[in-house]
């Protein structure tokens, strides 16, 4: 069993792991992820109790309690760079024995649930709704660095994203569904799509302030691909990167996205605070 180097998991001085500034007690099989360091407050307080808040940088961590279940929330930041210390952590703390450097003989698995912001790039996506991502479609770098294998229906689904996104100079999209059995249950009744995670917020998805963007008409492109019954439904930052991590890592992911935008009207929420409040919890009530 290959022992883990001490820059290939750096440990801090009180045994915490390094930019998360977590112990592996600290951590629930339950973990809600969210961008915004303000929002990990936003979800605790409808925690029955916190037994834990702990920050480091802009990863801010809370656990407690809903009834009986013990619920961790931990900010992210935003992009997948972020996505990827966090996911490497979290499984660090659960995987891994600090003082040996070794994994452990038994794995634990993980859910984790992404509540997050989104906007829509199809007519029919109600402002300020919520949206579960069925898949994680990543146009960013960050599964090139890692050893990645795909389902049949991912691979058949992806080689038709490639195609249709094949004169977009630069990109090697990636794709990973949702765990099954998170997006039964808590996304239950909820509307469903390709979720696709830019790697920026403005020209990368379709945006344009100074700055000349280097592909015209993105985010028609974006909104016009179909393959079957599946269609790309909205942009954010972070899904492909949890998605497939969660994947690699053995554990399981959703995303659920509060809509506050959509991109072929040009429109944001009025309200998106109580957008995103109904969001935090929807997904709380299929948690308890």
């Amino acid at each position: 069993m290959k022992t883990i180097s001490e820059t290939d998991l750096i440990i801090n001085e009180d045994g915490s792991v390094y930019h998360l500034n977590l112990l592996p007690e600290d951590i629930a099989d339950t973990v809600i992820t969210v961008g915004d360091p303000d929002r990990v407050g936003d979800v605790s307080k409808y925690f029955d109790r916190i037994e834990l808040r702990k920050g480091k940088r802009e990863f801010i961590t809370h656990t407690g309690y809903l009834g009986a279940r013990r619920i961790t929330v931990i900010s992210t930041g935003i992009g997948t760079d972020n996505v990827d210390i966090v996911m490497n952590e979290l499984d660090a703390l659960v995987n891994i024995n600090f003082e040996t450097r070794l994994a452990n003989t038994t794995l634990k698995s993980l859910d984790i649930i992404r509540i997050g912001t989104s906007g829509a790039i199809q007519n029919d996506i109600p402002m300020d709704s919520i949206l579960v991502s069925e898949f994680g479609l990543g146009l960013d770098a960050l599964m090139n660095y890692y050893v990645h294998d795909i389902s049949g229906d991912e691979h058949q689904l992806l080689d038709s994203l490639k195609s249709h996104f094949q004169h977009i100079k630069g990109i090697s999209p990636y794709l990973t569904a949702a765990d099954n059995t998170l997006l039964d249950v808590v996304g239950k009744n909820m509307q469903r799509g390709i979720t696709l995670t830019a790697p920026g917020f403005y020209a990368p998805q379709g945006r344009e302030v100074r700055a000349k963007k280097a592909v015209p008409n993105l985010v028609e492109l974006f909104g016009s691909f179909k393959s079957g019954n599946y269609r790309i439904t909205n942009l954010e930052m972070e899904t492909a990167g949890i998605y497939a991590l969660a994947k690699a890592l053995g554990h399981k992911a959703l995303s659920v996205n509060a809509i506050l935008a959509s991109r072929t009207t040009f429109q944001f929420s009025a309200n998106p605070a109580k957008t995103v409040d109904n969001a935090i919890q929807v997904v709380l009530s299929r948690l308890n």
